[in-house]
């Protein structure tokens, strides 16, 4: 057997009677004649099967059944209420989509949104990190916002920092002879760094095998940070496990990188907001 619904409008109904002891004041705080009223907690009644009131010269009382419903009322209209406040809520916030680097997404732009956040709280943030080579071209469709890399003096969009690449191992790492094969840490095809890295050791005539591929940044660093491998990350986020190494340890220079800022074309107020803040805010970091 089906549960009887409890409609809202029934319950409002009965609180008012509940609360007034009296259905002519109950219909006056709800707007409606005493017949309607009546009508309803009769409704209610038979939904139910149980007689909430009882009918006196002087008034209505609650029922044993009534006093029992009475909590429930209370809370399904509180849960109703806070419900479609939630809903409202959330249909008056505004999304902006951010796709970044991985390793700008974990150092760099967190503690950017956190001073967001706090002047512009009913924006929320949506980022993904990951390879930005082919984010661009999805702005307007999977996101407002990318910050991505791109050799120096290409890529398009607004330039918002220039970052060196570094090769890097751990602080332990002591320099190969130029004979033996370098052990290599890199990112999937893509990703800028893994292209660089691969010019500039064969433009040496550098031994090296591909030792470690991830596309987390994480996962390469700790390789590295262990000895495994070497790898390369921009200077100005140089995890601090590990060390930069450079023509003395017998490695070839690599090329700098621009940090370019890229707008969808289309773009609501929230995301122009947040766009400026990124733009000004990682500007004002010192360039490596």
């Amino acid at each position: 057997m089906t549960a009887p619904d409890l409609d809202p409008d029934l319950l409002k109904a009965f609180l008012a009677v509940a609360d007034h002891q009296s259905f002519t004041r109950a219909a006056a705080i709800l707007n409606r004649t005493q017949s309607a009223v009546s009508v309803q907690i009769r409704r209610l009644e038979e939904r139910l099967d149980v007689r909430l009131f009882h009918r006196m010269r002087s008034g209505v009382a609650l029922s044993a059944a009534g006093r029992e419903l009475l909590v429930y009322a209370r809370r399904l209209l509180d849960l109703n209420a806070e419900a479609v406040d939630a809903l409202r809520a959330r249909k008056r916030e505004a999304v902006v989509r951010l796709g970044v680097m991985d390793d700008y997404g974990t150092i760099v732009i967190p503690p950017l949104l956190a001073r967001f956040a706090k002047s512009h709280p009913e924006i929320r943030v949506e980022i993904e990190t990951g390879l930005t080579a082919t984010m661009p071209a999805r702005l307007g469709e999977a996101y407002d916002l990318v910050i991505a890399m791109h050799p120096e003096g290409h890529g398009g969009g607004e330039l918002l920092r220039r970052e060196q690449a570094v090769w890097a191992a751990a602080a332990s790492y002591s320099a190969a002879a130029p004979r033996d094969t370098l052990p290599v840490a890199r990112y999937p095809p893509g990703c800028l760094f893994r292209q660089w890295a691969t010019e500039a050791l064969d433009a040496a005539g550098r031994p090296w095998r591909l030792a470690f591929v991830s596309r987390s940044l994480a996962a390469v660093e700790a390789i590295a940070a262990q000895g495994l491998a070497i790898t390369v990350v921009k200077a100005g986020t140089l995890p601090p496990r590990l060390r930069v190494l450079s023509a003395r340890d017998g490695l070839p220079p690599l090329p700098a990188a621009d940090i370019r800022l890229h707008r969808a074309r289309k773009l609501s107020r929230p995301a122009a907001q947040l766009a400026d803040h990124l733009q000004r805010t990682i500007s004002e970091l010192n360039a490596i």
